[in-house]
């Protein structure tokens, strides 16, 4: 599985950015986003199911984020609103097989 990811950049608190990530191959289940503020571990952010039914955030970003995907094609996105300093990092992409397969990161910066 391959997975290329955009989207990131530069935004003041309280704006909004689009990740995009498109993943390349067969029997991806979960698709979802995590991320790595500076200093610190990869975190949860969200993920949806194979269908799309299913749904999970972290409690930080519930009411601000939006994570959707494409079945057809096995793009997943995330719609981040309100954007706080705080959610700054670099944010991976993730596509599930039968293991975990990690994009290749894209930069998010918060300024207050």
């Amino acid at each position: 599985v391959q997975l290329q990811a955009s989207g990131g950049g530069s935004v003041q608190a309280g704006g909004s950015l689009r990740l995009s990530c498109v993943a390349s191959g067969d029997r991806i289940a979960v698709m979802g986003w995590y991320r790595q503020p500076p200093g610190k571990e990869r975190e949860l952010v969200a993920t949806i199911s194979r269908d799309a039914t299913q749904t999970k955030y972290a409690d930080s970003v519930k009411g601000r984020f939006i994570i959707s995907r494409t079945g057809y094609v096995n793009t997943v996105y995330l719609q981040m609103n309100n954007l706080q300093p705080e959610d700054s990092g670099v944010y991976y992409c993730l596509a599930t097989t039968n293991r975990f397969n990690w994009g290749q990161g894209t930069l998010v910066t918060v300024s207050s």
